[in-house]
């Protein structure tokens, strides 16, 4: 999936002119917490979004240092701190660079690239103008359609035990030599060795992925690497419990 396939079109902005006062009743009045902001050419100048907002002398929580730390600083950063605690305009207060995709960015890259910033949204452009904007709740919106399509398929076991055979092999963290499956009646039995406690959630993980699946049982054991005591699973450490 691109960009372009889950972004929101119809996207609010608001002029680098405007004040700050006017952008904060938009958010609040449309519940967004980022606005585009588009000079009268259309073009994307910069970003507000609620993160701008944090420091403001109003709520008296502008960035205080002790003397000498501001010495380090040094003027031009203060100022522009000051700026951004003070202004009454939106350009004065936005956050530029701008981070933008367009509507052909794949979604892998879509992610890293508010990983890496650590953003929470990021403009769509096409031909440098602003077609939509693409946040972490439009992430989430997609998640979903993709879970609500994704139906039950009717898979033969044989084919099922392929299939996660071959997704064991594919990771580097997976026991392929000590781990071994089961499957009947679409119901998987893990059944081996782990060499680390956490490997157990991975494979349960990838089984429950797996087409055909109805459900997993878990029967690796875990060697605790220092007493060498064994571990089962929490399945059958129940099914212990229960015969005991």
């Amino acid at each position: 999936m691109n960009a372009g396939d889950v972004m929101t079109q119809s996207t609010v902005t608001v002029d680098p002119d405007a004040s700050v006062m006017h952008a904060i009743q938009m958010m609040l009045k449309r519940r967004i917490s980022g606005l585009p902001v588009v000079d009268n050419t259309g073009a994307l100048v910069g970003m507000l979004t609620e993160g701008d907002l944090l420091r403001r002398a109003e709520l008296g929580t502008q960035k205080r240092r002790p003397r000498w730390i501001e010495f380090l600083v040094g003027p031009g950063r203060l100022a522009s701190e000051y700026v951004s605690a003070c202004g009454r305009k939106v350009h004065e207060v936005m956050t530029t660079p701008v981070h933008t995709v367009t509507e052909d960015t794949p979604l892998t890259d879509v992610v890293r690239i508010m990983e890496s910033k650590q953003i929470k949204r990021l403009p769509v452009l096409r031909e440098d103008r602003l077609v939509g904007i693409l946040s972490r709740a439009n992430l989430l919106r997609a998640l979903v359609s993709v879970a609500r399509d994704t139906k039950p398929a009717n898979v033969a076991d044989s084919s099922i035990r392929q299939h996660l055979l071959a997704e064991l092999a594919k990771q580097s963290w997976a026991p392929v030599a000590l781990v071994d499956v089961i499957v009947k009646n679409g119901v998987v039995h893990l059944w081996g060795t782990l060499t680390e406690e956490r490997q157990r959630q991975g494979i349960r993980v990838m089984a429950e992925n797996t087409p055909g699946v109805k459900s997993v049982e878990d029967h690796l054991v875990w060697i605790e690497p220092t007493s060498g005591v064994v571990l089962p699973s929490m399945d059958d450490f129940r099914t212990i419990g229960r015969l005991s």
